[in-house]
């Protein structure tokens, strides 16, 4: 039979490959729709950025701040922002959830304005600015009552409270407003009256979505409006003091040195240990010719330590049976009953003895191994006999 190859012709490529030009068509028209369409690509905004007229943005604060006559400087870099500080009496409001000033950048930042607000702040922006002040958990969306003598939070009287609390611990200057319970307050003002730094948890309460809701608008203008010059700045990864990329060790825990050394010392000593275990080693000229005798008796040396006498009796009977099939003329698929028959039919002997002696039969000791050995060989003689008169005498 021969088979034919059959080159593909372009109309069958084209069929085949219809349905994903069709897809890649698709896409590119679903693509198009959505630079097509206004907004369409517009991210979800930068929290808190006095540009974004989004939801999350602050674009409406910073717009009213400025129709009150606060001047809003609103720098790019680090730089701008500390020469935008220069102004007497300013007030700083920096937002940088992602830590990128580090600890010196920040009091270098900080001690240059003369009020500085902390929206939603990180670990680092805490211990570094405001000591004993710590993030005590997040606080749900509903109104909260300032409960303070902050002169913005008392205007505001009621905020909305979505965002995180704080807790305040060794702070006797600390000025605590709107808890939502277990000491956990979402503005908290510490400092001295000229250099003032206030923590400001309920962040959405500033953002364009909500700040028309309760006292938002109030506490906001209040906080942010204290001065008569404003810097609103958000860092951005260009601000990051790292030069370079980090090494695998900075990038590592501490302890990664220490167990990766204690692991070569176990590992060395596992070998020393398994080696002296196995003995030296022997050279030995390749290749090398192993009699059959010694793997037999290697074998067998191991089915007696083992005391595996059904074993050792199973290789004898495989053995045994094999050549008992080919003595009888039968193929190599016969099974051991029709082995078993055939030598009962041959040597004229019980058909239940041979099968009981080739397969049932069991050694208790190593006396029975030995004694149905040689029945077997006796067995194997006598067929032998049976079949090839003249080769069996």
């Amino acid at each position: 039979m021969t088979a034919t190859i059959v080159t593909p012709t372009v109309r069958t490529v084209s069929r085949r490959a219809l349905f994903w030009v069709i897809a890649a068509v698709f896409a590119v028209l679903v693509a198009l729709a959505a630079l097509a369409i206004p907004g369409a690509t517009r991210g979800a905004g930068t929290p808190y950025s006095p540009t974004d007229a989004g939801p999350t943005g602050s674009k409406a604060l910073a717009q009213v701040l400025s129709r009150h006559g606060i001047d809003v400087a609103l720098p790019g870099t680090l730089a701008a922002a500390s020469s935008a500080l220069n102004a007497p009496d300013s007030t700083l409001v920096l937002v940088d959830p992602n830590d990128y000033l580090a600890s010196k950048q920040l009091a270098s930042l900080a001690a240059k304005a003369t009020r500085v607000v902390l929206i939603d702040p990180t670990y680092n922006e805490l211990s570094t600015l405001a000591p004993g002040v710590t993030v005590a958990g997040d606080v749900a969306d509903r109104a909260l009552t300032s409960g303070c003598d902050l002169a913005a939070a008392r205007h505001a009287g009621t905020i909305g409270g979505a965002g995180v609390g704080y807790s305040v611990t060794d702070r006797a200057d600390a000025v605590t407003c709107f808890d939502s319970g277990s000491s956990t307050y979402s503005v908290v003002r510490v400092g001295p009256e000229n250099h003032t730094v206030t923590m400001i948890g309920a962040g959405a309460a500033l953002t364009n979505g909500h700040i028309t809701e309760h006292g938002n608008a109030a506490l906001a203008v209040g906080l942010l409006g204290e001065t008569a010059h404003l810097v609103w700045y958000l860092p951005t990864i260009a601000d990051t003091a790292a030069s370079g990329n980090p090494s695998l060790g900075q990038l590592s825990p501490p302890w990664v040195p220490s167990v990766t050394v204690l692991a070569i010392l176990v590992a060395i000593v596992a070998a020393i240990w398994r080696g002296r275990r196995m003995g030296p080693l022997v050279v030995e000229n390749m290749p090398v010719v192993v009699r059959a005798s010694e793997t037999m008796e290697g074998r067998a040396r191991l089915y007696q330590r083992g005391a595996a006498r059904t074993h050792a009796l199973d290789s004898l009977r495989i053995g045994t049976i094999g050549r008992l099939a080919v003595t009888c003329g039968l193929p190599r698929l016969a099974t051991t009953d029709d082995v078993a028959a055939a030598v009962a039919a041959v040597t004229g002997r019980d058909l239940g003895g041979i099968r009981a002696l080739l397969l049932d039969t069991e050694p208790a000791t190593d006396r029975d191994l030995v004694a149905l050995s040689d029945r077997l060989l006796e067995l194997e003689r006598a067929t032998v006999r049976s079949v090839r008169p003249q080769q069996g005498e």
